[in-house]
């Protein structure tokens, strides 16, 4: 199982750790069950890391349980005149909801 890392995502953790003097600064996604959809995705910028988190190009970290359903995911970051975000692009989610945190699967 693999999660894809944009270069978008990188270069904004990178940015992020010089700007917070945090070289050790990493995302964490988890996917939890809630939301209108079914399933939502959190995120957290962390330095903190467990035996179970798996991490993906030295930028993201996810734990083993969220893993299956982030699969084949491109997280990436956007910054759009209606605000700054890391996305998840989920080719497991067969529907969402608009909020774009919210999501169900087969």
């Amino acid at each position: 199982m693999t999660l894809h890392i944009d270069p978008s995502a990188t270069a904004r953790l990178q940015t992020l750790r010089k700007e917070q003097n945090k070289p050790a600064l990493l995302l964490r996604i988890r996917v939890e069950g809630g939301g209108c959809s079914g399933f939502q995705y959190k995120m957290e910028l962390t330095e903190n890391k467990s035996d179970k988190d798996i991490i993906f190009e030295d930028t993201v970290l996810t734990d083993d349980i969220s893993l299956p359903f982030l699969s084949g995911a491109t997280v990436s970051f956007e910054d759009t005149m209606i605000g700054a975000t890391f996305k998840i692009d989920n080719p497991n989610a067969v529907s969402g909801c608009g909020c774009g945190s919210s999501f169900s699967v087969i």
